[in-house]
């Protein structure tokens, strides 16, 4: 077997859920009471401004009720403490990785205390409400957003996450669904460069037959088990 050097993490909604945040996609469909095509698609920032600025208004505040639990905190303990290369890539928008002291993290999807110029596309940390209508700190345009990759628009930084494949010997996915392109294809991509790939979940994801090894169970149990077998 290869040592393992190099490691990419893809985080998803299982592991935030027993901090206490909403999963994606709840019963029904709905995430936080809103259908996802109300609240996370450019056309529906375009047809109801005030809904989804206050949708993700509510949702940056539900923060501030909320901590790490032990899968984020277990994370962090292996970003310190791994020697190789290591990359936790989350679909997530809250801040739970950064608050336990993740490091070499990236938010492909966005971020919830973060804002984006719909005119100028710089990117710049904000807390607090976010009316339609604020003004840009860089170039002054009425046009900040929240900095949420929506349905239809390109996940950040694919290419340093792609980078990052290319160069590991072991992805790892947690609490994800498995539905959610382009992330749902990260092992597909490691399969074919022959990446050894493991899934932690608490039910099986769509693409858990794609893993070499899938661990069930809570992330909380699960994800600081896995850290003490890399870091013994």
């Amino acid at each position: 077997m290869t040592p393992i050097r190099n490691i990419v993490i893809l985080t998803g909604a299982g592991v935030s859920a027993e901090s206490g945040i909403a999963t994606f996609r709840g019963p029904g469909g709905l995430w936080e009471g809103h259908r996802v095509e109300d609240v996370c698609t450019p056309q529906a920032l375009r047809r109801d401004p005030e809904l989804v600025h206050r949708f993700y208004d509510e949702r940056r505040a539900k923060l501030a009720e909320v901590e790490p639990n032990a899968a984020h905190r277990a994370l962090a303990r292996l970003d310190a403490e791994w020697a190789g290369e290591l990359l936790l890539v989350t679909q997530n928008v809250d801040d739970l990785h950064e608050r336990a002291g993740s490091k070499r993290l990236i938010h492909m999807h966005g971020e919830l205390k973060s804002a984006l110029c719909a005119e100028c596309g710089k990117r710049a940390p904000h807390e607090g409400s976010l009316p339609p209508g604020s003004a840009c700190p860089t170039c002054a345009s009425p046009a900040l957003r929240p900095d949420i990759v929506f349905f239809g628009e390109m996940p950040y930084a694919m290419h340093v996450i792609e980078r990052a494949l290319e160069q590991a010997d072991l992805f790892v996915s947690i609490g994800t669904s498995g539905a959610v392109y382009p992330a749902a294809g990260f092992v597909h991509s490691a399969r074919r460069m022959g990446i050894a790939t493991l899934e932690m979940n608490l039910d099986p994801s769509e693409g858990s037959m794609m893993f070499d090894d899938s661990r069930r169970g809570p992330a909380g149990e699960r994800v600081p088990e896995w850290v003490d077998e890399m870091l013994g």
